[in-house]
């Protein structure tokens, strides 16, 4: 009886280590610290990859190239919604305005203007133009990416080549859409201006739902012989002819039409390639002091105007901004003046 008692204290309950079995010896002190080191260099792996990851600048923009020209066109930006979550609205509304490079307090409140305000807030394509990008006066802010990121879209800016040697960039123009932009093109317009000055345009084709659109923002020239502002003006539409499957068409901006045939010539070269638009001649887009002037144009193609409107209650710059609802196209357009 006492035999089997004490084997039966000797051996846990289904068998296993002796309760009365001595413990083994203590680990050296290397092999029980080990274990420990090991963990704690794992940890600290962990928190340097995490660290990397969120000090890591997001892949919002790049430039297109390397070259001093390339680098003078930039897309970016990141839409509040996913590329599959945008349907095509029924009506889409787009918007052009010479902001005059704006910066700081008006910056904010171009913002808060192009999200609430009752003409031209919760546009679906923006084409705006001197957008500064790196330049003292707007303290070396680079304005298209701030709004792109303030309004949840995407960007394209561009700006012409650099030619007074003051070692600062021109200041540019900017497409903003949520939809996706694809064959971005930054457009040096024919012919120099004063000082052997230039102007630049830049293209992009959005994808608004099933519908690709081809959209210009564009910023010419002021000084130049009438003649040569039509090949200067028509940059933009060479381009469009190498993309003769958009559903639709856009060339917007500020074509600095001063005179009255200026006027007369831009609506004659637009209207001949099938563009229209909902703004009468005599309406000016622009003024100082008493002068007004029609410098600033929003032209359609394969688009139906459904209401337009240009908001002068919008003082931020000399211009005043331009606004159209447009239904889109229930097919694709065959660009009539496609080789």
């Amino acid at each position: 009886m006492r035999e089997t008692r004490q084997k039966a204290d000797q051996t846990k309950a289904g068998g296993g280590v002796s309760r009365t079995t001595p413990p083994p010896p203590p680990l050296p002190y290397p092999a029980r610290a080990a274990p420990r080191a090991a963990a704690a260099l794992t940890l600290l792996c962990l928190l340097g990859s995490v660290l990397c990851l969120l000090l890591q600048p997001p892949p919002r923009a790049r430039a297109e190239g390397n070259t001093p020209e390339a680098r003078l066109l930039e897309v970016g930006g990141e839409p509040a919604a996913s590329a599959e979550k945008l349907a095509a609205p029924a009506e889409l509304k787009i918007v052009s305005y010479n902001i005059r490079y704006r910066a700081g307090e008006d910056l904010k409140r171009l913002i808060k203007l192009l999200k609430d305000d009752p003409e031209i807030g919760g546009a679906h394509i923006i084409g705006l133009q001197e957008v500064d990008r790196n330049r003292k006066r707007t303290g070396n802010v680079n304005t298209a990416r701030q709004l792109a990121e303030a309004l949840g879209m995407r960007y394209a800016w561009a700006a012409p080549p650099d030619t007074d040697g003051d070692g600062e960039e021109e200041t540019g123009v900017t497409l903003l859409s949520p939809f996706p932009m694809t064959d971005v093109r930054r457009i040096v317009l024919t012919h120099e201006g004063p000082n052997k000055r230039r102007r630049v345009a830049v293209g992009a084709t959005l994808q608004v739902g099933a519908t690709p659109l081809r959209v210009y923002s564009v910023h010419a020239e002021t000084r130049m012989p009438l003649e040569k502002k039509v090949e200067h003006w028509g940059a933009v539409l060479d381009d469009l002819r190498l993309h003769p499957k958009v559903g639709g068409a856009v060339v917007l901006g500020d074509f600095n039409t001063i005179k009255g045939k200026d006027v007369r010539a831009v609506r004659r070269l637009f209207a001949d390639e099938g563009f229209e638009t909902p703004f009468p001649d005599e309406r000016s887009t622009w003024r100082t002091f008493v002068i007004k002037l029609k410098l600033d144009w929003l032209w359609l193609r394969g688009l139906e105007a459904r209401s337009s409107g240009i908001d002068k209650e919008v003082g931020l710059s000399d211009h005043w901004p331009l606004w159209v609802t447009v239904r889109l196209p229930a097919k694709p357009e065959t660009n009539p003046a496609a080789p």
